[in-house]
This record gives C-alpha cells, structure tokens and sequence, in this order.
C-alpha cells in the first residue's frame, strides 16, 4: 500500500512538473509574440504610475488608480486585485461604461498555472487557457481566475468621482485613467503591444 501511494504521489509530482515545464516554455513563446509596436507599457502599484516606454525613454506618464483589493498578484475571480506580470492588450472596446476599454490577456499562462497548482481551476480549465494562448487566442474569461481586466476611464465623469481617482484604488481589479487620459493614451497603443504590471 506504502508502495502505491508513493508511486501515485510520484507520478502526480511529475505530471505537475511536466506541465510546468509546457507552460514556461509557451510563456516564454508568448511573450516574443507579444512585443509589437513602438511603445510598452510599464505599470506601478506602488507609484500608481502607467509610464509608456519607447526602449529605456518615457514617453508619457499617466496617474492611475488600481484595484481596491490591495497588495499581492490576482489568484482568483472577485479578491478585487490588479495582475501583476507580463501581459498585452488584445482588445479595445470604445462604446465601454467606462469610457474606453482596452482589454488585457489575462489570465496568462503563470496565472493558469498558479490557478490549476492552488486547485482554483480544473485542468481540463488549465488545458483550454494554454490550448488558447498558444493559438493566439483570447484565454476563456469565465473560469474562477476571473477575466475581462484592461486599462479604462471614468465613464460618466463628475468632481466626487475625479476625487475618488484621485486618492483611492478603487477598481475590481483593472487599471484606471481618467477619460482624457485614456484617449492620450489610444496614440501610443495597439493589438499586442506589451503591458507589464509590477507592485
């Protein structure tokens, strides 16, 4: 018995293994895909900066507010927090309740993995984001990782809201602009152009 549970724990160690090993390696495919376009976007929490880069030279920098759920990378559907890693925008949205929407590909694969590894997600859940990402697709936005996180305005803007913007990360989890600055920021940015989110 002593035997056969080993050798299960064994096999399930290195099937993990396995897939983590597949899912670096489609990350790292993905991410020489990703870099397209003139300009990069590189975001700070801890500064609440949005800096569009042209190599090492910023360009523009932006004020944004973040989501309300603090510190730490998103894990999951509702904990109200902003992704931190490498990720790119496939998707803008104009006639958004917030403005304007530009779309992001989260989750990516280092979130599907954690998601399948901390058992937020099935691995059948697991197979579908990294079979999408491969073929360049938008990962499926409805498991319990969350989705539909992007960069934003305001949408109907008053002075209690810019206040808000202004001192508080208010947000379920996107990163936020005003709508003048969301507009400034359509210029620099296009299908695929890279968005990196640090703490």
């Amino acid at each position: 018995m002593k035997n056969s549970s080993a050798r299960t724990v064994t096999m399930r160690t290195h099937n993990l293994c396995k897939c983590y090993l597949i899912c670096l390696l489609l990350l790292l495919c993905s991410n020489i895909s990703a870099v397209e376009g003139k300009y990069n976007l590189v975001i700070s929490r801890t500064s609440q900066e949005l800096k569009v880069m042209d190599g090492k030279q910023v360009v523009k920098l932006f004020h944004i507010a973040y989501g309300k759920g603090g510190n730490g990378a998103k894990r999951k559907l509702g904990d109200e927090k902003t992704p931190l890693g490498v990720y790119k925008i496939v998707k803008f949205k104009g006639d958004s309740r917030f403005h304007y929407f530009m779309q992001l590909d989260y989750p990516n694969l280092l979130d599907a993995w954690y998601g399948y590894k901390n058992k937020v997600i099935s691995a059948i859940e697991f197979k579908n984001i990294t079979t999408a990402i491969k073929h360049d697709k938008v990962a499926p936005q409805d498991t319990k990782l969350g989705g539909y996180i992007g960069i934003h305005g305001l949408g109907d803007t008053t002075e209690q809201k810019l206040a808000i913007h202004s001192e508080i990360n208010w947000t379920q989890g996107c990163i936020a602009l005003t709508n003048e600055e969301i507009n400034d920021l359509k210029k620099y940015v296009g299908i695929g152009t890279r968005v990196i989110i640090n703490e």
